[in-house]
């Protein structure tokens, strides 16, 4: 049985952004462990989980009703209650690890120096490493040993499209959000960061950035570049699920 780590943010996670993967790999029979910054439950952002939410910039509906209903279930389940701290997890226990998104992924994972490390203890054990939407950031930070450039360098990455970056202020409410589990009340001007263009550098000029500004529903963007399997947005989370399956078997 293959046992994968999974990564997700306490600040802001996209509910079928580990929805997705979370399902296609249970049912691939694969055992899960999920991990978190602070060892919190990662709930949703709550427009994630708003089925009349339409993105500012892509004019589209991106939460469909059977996908809420699914997150909703999930919580209410609690199959997400008891995830572990990223500083407790063995790179040594997991075949793989898999990063999902959202727009808190740059606040608590994409930046975490934990993260990397795992991720460095991944890439030099020769596992497979995946990451969705605004996570596949975290992979530019983690470095090689020999070199000193990220671990994607040469690779063919799929980033985040430019064309979809805004200006406008993101909030970062969350669903069922608690004194215990709060989230952050930080507002930030857009995405933290423009993650194609930190892509493209990690990758460097060997390397190749894929990034489609058309992708939908129907046609997501997923890749596998070994031991990498990078994913576009939430409109590839089901694609991700399915390429780190692919992946792994």
């Amino acid at each position: 049985m293959k046992k994968v780590l999974v990564l997700a943010s306490n600040l802001g996670l996209w509910g079928e952004e580990l929805q997705a993967p979370w399902d296609a790999m249970k049912k691939a029979g694969f055992e899960l462990t999920l991990a978190t910054e602070k060892g919190i439950r990662p709930l949703p952002l709550a427009l994630s989980v708003d089925k009349t939410f339409v993105d500012p910039v892509q004019q589209y509906n991106v939460n469909p009703a059977p996908v809420v209903d699914r997150i909703l279930e999930i919580l209410e389940t609690g199959e997400w209650d008891k995830p572990i701290k990223i500083s407790d997890a063995k790179s040594s226990d997991f075949d793989a690890i898999a990063i999902v998104g959202g727009p808190g992924s740059p606040l608590d994972l994409v930046g975490n120096a934990k993260v990397h490390r795992l991720l460095e203890e991944f890439y030099y054990q020769g596992k497979i490493m995946g990451a969705l939407c605004y996570a596949v950031g975290s992979f530019v930070w983690a470095r090689k040993k020999e070199d000193g450039k990220s671990i994607i360098n040469g690779k063919a990455i799929v980033a985040h499209p430019k064309e979809w970056d805004f200006t406008g202020d993101l909030p970062y409410p969350l669903h069922l959000a608690s004194p215990e589990n709060p989230g952050t009340d930080l507002v930030t001007p857009g995405f933290v960061f423009p993650l194609q263009i930190i892509i493209e550098d990690a990758v460097g000029d060997k390397g190749r950035v894929i990034a489609v500004p058309s992708a939908n529903r129907n046609e997501p963007v997923a890749n596998f570049d070994f031991p990498f399997v990078t994913a576009q947005s939430v409109e590839s989370s089901i694609a991700f699920g399915a390429k780190m399956v692919e992946a792994l078997s």
